[in-house]
Formats: structure tokens, sequence, C-alpha cells
């Protein structure tokens, strides 16, 4: 079956938890699988199954699968093998265009500098490897539900080492342009992993100045997103008394 949801008891061909327990937690993370291996789907599955706070709602065996999916079956997370990407150069941006809120993990057999960089800059929110603890893709995937990215040690190294050479140019502190206490205190809001929402709580002000603002950073810094933005403040220590060592 190409495209398949996860309702309980509709479909006798997939197999799903108890219909009541499906419904005891209408609060659950939805999950959606996009993966070309059967075996893999089935194995991912037993492992959320076993989570009260976790539930698969639909899987795609094909990207052109993967389209109906994300717009048939309203999901918080996918889980999306890298190998499913080969030969694609917008399948993640037009995932996020059909739906944008949900949040995107990679699976990747291997690791490469360019691929991965390309993936969170294209807006995934995590990439792991294909063989992933069980209990460390339940972690990610909870993480990333809850608006966080995940970069494990092996991705941010390569991340990190992409971004050295755009950093080089603002290194020195006479290059670096001058940030206003605001900008600097959203700049720590964002390396803290804070949401726009809770930055903008803590300055008392709205969301749309927070944006204004970030926007404004991105174009001093040279930077394009809040993972380059993170990125690039801890390794030049634009925070005061930030060390990236620590």
């Amino acid at each position: 079956m190409a495209v398949e949801a996860m309702t309980p008891k509709k479909n006798a061909a997939v197999e799903e938890p108890e219909g009541d327990d499906f419904v005891a937690n209408p609060d659950a993370i939805r999950i959606i699988l996009a993966d070309s291996q059967a075996i893999y789907r089935v194995g991912i599955r037993k492992i959320f199954a076993l989570e009260d706070d976790l539930r698969v709602v639909a899987q795609a065996e094909t990207i052109e699968n993967l389209y109906v999916a994300v717009e048939r079956f309203p999901g918080d997370v996918l889980l999306l093998e890298a190998g499913m990407l080969t030969g694609t150069v917008d399948a993640i941006p037009k995932v996020l265009q059909i739906a944008p809120k949900i949040k995107i993990i990679v699976q990747a057999s291997q690791s490469d500098e360019q691929g991965t960089v390309e993936m969170y800059r294209r807006g995934v929110r995590g990439v792991i490897s294909r063989g992933i603890s069980p209990d460390l893709l339940v972690k990610c995937v909870r993480k990333i539900a809850g608006g966080e990215t995940w970069i494990d040690n092996q991705s941010v190294n390569l991340v990190i080492e992409a971004y050295r050479a755009q950093a080089q140019a603002l290194i020195h502190p006479k290059s670096q342009p001058k940030l206003s206490p605001k900008e600097i205190a959203i700049i720590t809001g964002i390396t803290q992993g804070k949401r726009n929402k809770e930055i903008a709580y803590q300055l008392g002000t709205s969301d749309q100045v927070v944006k204004n603002y970030l926007r404004k950073i991105y174009d001093k810094l040279g930077v394009s997103d809040r993972l380059e933005l993170a990125l690039f403040c801890l390794h030049n220590k634009v925070i005061p008394g930030d060390d990236p060592r620590a």
C-alpha cells in the first residue's frame, strides 16, 4: 500500500494499536512515516506503539505518496528516509509548503557535510542515523515536536565546519557590527532555544517585533536563519560571557 492511513479499526491491512488507546490521548504527537523499506516502517511503528504520547497517523513509501499523505493526514512530525530525497531538490520545501507546521526529521544511512547542512538550511529540524537506538529516536521525536532542533555530535561538527568560513569574516571584534541591547537579548534567547513568543514575553513586546528585529540581526551578521545565527554567535562569542566550550 503506497499511502496508508493509520486510523484505528478502519484498515484491516494496517497494524495499529487498540482503538481505545488511540482515543485515550487526543494530544499525542502525530507522526507520518516516509520510508521506502517496509521493514523500517514496521519496526519504527512498533517502537512508537509502546509510547502513550506518540501515534503514527500515516505512512508513505515514495516521495509522491508523501505529498499526498501530508496533505490528507495532519501530522506534527515527519520521519523521512534520506534515500527518498535522492534525485529531488525541492522535496523538503514542497512538504513544508503543503504542511507548514510539520517538523521534519531525516534518517540517513551516512552523513556528509554538504547534504547535512543543506537539509538544515531547507528546514529540516533533525538529521539522525538510520541505526539510532529506539530510546534516542523517541527522545528526538519528542524534542522536535516541542519546537527544538536536534543535532547530534557528528552533525554539529559538520554544520560548524560548513559555517566556519562564513564566520571568519566577522571573527575579529572590529569587523563585528554593533548590536543593540535588545538585539543581544533576542540573540541570547535564540541560543537558549526559546521561541519568538517566549522571547517577546520576556522582553515585554510582541512576536512581530521580535521577527522584525531578527531580520535586522540576520542582515547585520550575514546569516540566514536561527540555526546559523546560534552557531555563529556561539562560535564568535557575540553574547558577552558566552563560551561555546562550556
